[in-house]
């Protein structure tokens, strides 16, 4: 069998990842840093009604936290598993070079994905979504897109980063 495959003509295929697609968005990555912002907005906005709330009050405030803290951690692991795959299947050694930042830009933000998980930290998520914003610009610029920010329409305010 080996001896047929190697008459048959061949050529190199280059991908990205394992499956070569080609759709690569940083898209995701900001809809979950907004995410994260709004979680922890909402986490903190969370106040009793007196310095001893009743039981059912108690429980109830427990709930929404526990609720809230599970959605800003998943959404931080989006975060991060989109900048892994654009980290790791999109960009080049060739964006790297054009992009001096890029690397250090990639590594603060996955340190910071950890932070927001671990804490109820608004100035950490909002850098999040800042260093996430960043990489966006530069995915576009790799793509030969003008990056735009236009308003994220979220209630966490704010912009998401696209191209015209």
């Amino acid at each position: 069998m080996d001896f047929l495959i190697k008459l048959l003509p061949s050529k190199p295929i280059y991908a990205h990842c394992d499956i070569p697609c080609g759709i690569y968005d940083p898209h995701e990555a900001q809809m979950a840093a907004h995410t994260v912002i709004r979680m922890v907005n909402l986490i903190n906005e969370l106040k009793p009604s007196s310095e001893e709330p009743p039981f059912d009050e108690r429980k109830k405030i427990i709930s929404q936290i526990s609720r809230l803290t599970k959605v800003k951690e998943e959404h931080a692991h989006r975060v991060e598993h989109e900048i892994v795959t654009l980290w790791a299947d999109y960009f080049k050694e060739e964006h790297l070079k054009n992009n001096p930042n890029l690397h250090e830009l990639v590594w603060k933000s996955l340190k910071l994905t950890g932070k927001v998980r671990q804490e109820v930290n608004l100035e950490a998520a909002q850098e999040l979504l800042k260093n996430v914003q960043e990489i966006a610009e530069i995915f576009w610029k790799t793509k030969g897109k003008e990056p735009v920010r236009i308003p994220s329409g979220y209630p966490t305010e704010g912009e998401i980063v696209s191209h015209s």
